[in-house]
């Protein structure tokens, strides 16, 4: 049996399937705000957050949204976290208290430990997770293994794909 590469173990999510996975996820943050079980805001970790965080924002009914823009990867490549873009400071309050924060994905969980260093009274959600990450939130739906690659949907093109076995 011939061993896959490693971008090979893949997790394949289409729009249907991320739209159904954050829905789930706004399903599992109702009524958790802090001021009667609502957010005061939501701010998308661009770029990948930014899909969930608007389907978050509209089953919850969340009318503020904003984004915080950290750089954590070069095409596939994992590098230090740097922060390029702050959310609004009026919307951040008191350390992020109120404020959902949501991206797409937790890997090792350096991005969401800078964001969490500037906001640790938000709320850190996100729609998956890997183990090594896992801690960095407070809400998921669902996680996979640390060395599964997920492919979303904005990043992939429809093309054929040979068969792992024959070419008939």
């Amino acid at each position: 049996m011939q061993d896959r590469l490693p971008h090979e173990k893949g997790f394949h999510v289409s729009w249907d399937q991320l739209h159904r996975d954050a829905r789930a996820l706004a399903w599992r943050l109702q009524g958790l705000g802090p001021d009667d079980g609502y957010w005061r805001a939501v701010v998308a970790i661009t770029r990948g957050g930014m899909a969930p965080a608007m389907i978050v924002s509209r089953e919850l009914d969340i009318r503020v949204v904003d984004t915080v823009s950290v750089k954590s990867y070069d095409r596939q490549t994992q590098a230090e976290p740097e922060l390029i873009k702050a959310p609004n400071p009026e919307i951040m309050g008191n350390q992020g208290e109120g404020v959902l924060i949501v991206d797409d994905l937790v890997d090792t969980g350096r991005t969401l430990e800078l964001v969490r260093a500037l906001y640790p009274k938000a709320h850190f959600a996100t729609v998956y997770a890997k183990p090594k990450g896992k801690p960095m939130v407070e809400t998921y739906i669902t996680e996979v293994s640390q060395d599964t690659w997920i492919f979303f949907p904005w990043d992939m093109a429809l093309q054929y794909v040979e068969p792992y076995r024959g070419r008939d």
